[in-house]
This record gives structure tokens, C-alpha cells and sequence, in this order.
């Protein structure tokens, strides 16, 4: 079972961040991260982290993202800094094989949470 919190509304150029609370299975065996999703489009990848670590977080967000991993927590988090518009969305966390996080292949993944909503909005 994986958990979400931390959405919320925030405005242009603030900061989040999401938690990811896993039960059931240990997180750092397993590639685990976020997926977002816009209504009309379809989720895609924003971040991962793999069980000896490396990460992943798309280009598009890179360089306001980070996804970490509290190994003690069994948890996974997303700092997200600088939100703009285009940000909104519903987050969902995941996991599942690594392949199909390389594939951005949602159909892959093997656990979902329930998903939170970030509104990016004055």
C-alpha cells in the first residue's frame, strides 16, 4: 500500500513537498517515485529512485525536483521548488520495475497510491 500527503494549493514560485508511505513491501528493494497526471492527458513519469539509489527525475522539472528515500520511514519524498502552472496536477507515487519507469509504461507499475493534488495558482 503506498500513501500520499503533502498537495495542496500553492502559489507561483512556492515550494512542496510530497511524502510517499509504503506498507507491505520495503521501499528500498523496489524502484519507487511519482507520476503526474493533468486531466485530458496521460500520467507520465516525474521522478524515481531505484533500489541501489540512482534517480531519475524528467528533464522537464529536473532542475526543481528532487526525490529522495528514507530507508528507517519506508517512505519516499518529492521536494518540488519553484512551482509554476504548469505543475498542477494530481500526483500519484508507484512502484514497480525499473523497465517500465525507463518506458514512462504506467501500466507497469505494480503498486498506486491514491494520488494528491497540487494546484499551482494565485
Amino acid at each position: 500500500q503506498l500513501v500520499e500527503s503533502g498537495g495542496g494549493l500553492v502559489q507561483p514560485g512556492g515550494s512542496l513537498r510530497l511524502s510517499c508511505a509504503a506498507s507491505g513491501f520495503t521501499t528500498s528493494y523496489v524502484a519507487i517515485g511519482w507520476w503526474r497526471q493533468v486531466p485530458g492527458k496521460e500520467r507520465e513519469v516525474v521522478s524515481s529512485i531505484n533500489s541501489d539509489g540512482s534517480t531519475y527525475t524528467t528533464p522537464s522539472v529536473n532542475d526543481r525536483f528532487a526525490i529522495s528515500r528514507d530507508n528507517n520511514k519506508n517512505t519516499v519524498y518529492l521536494q518540488m521548488n519553484n512551482l509554476d502552472r504548469d505543475d498542477t496536477a494530481v500526483y500519484y507515487c508507484a512502484a514497480g520495475p525499473l523497465a517500465y519507469w525507463w518506458r514512462g509504461d504506467a501500466n507497469g507499475m505494480n503498486y498506486w497510491g491514491k494520488g494528491t493534488l497540487i494546484t499551482v495558482s494565485a
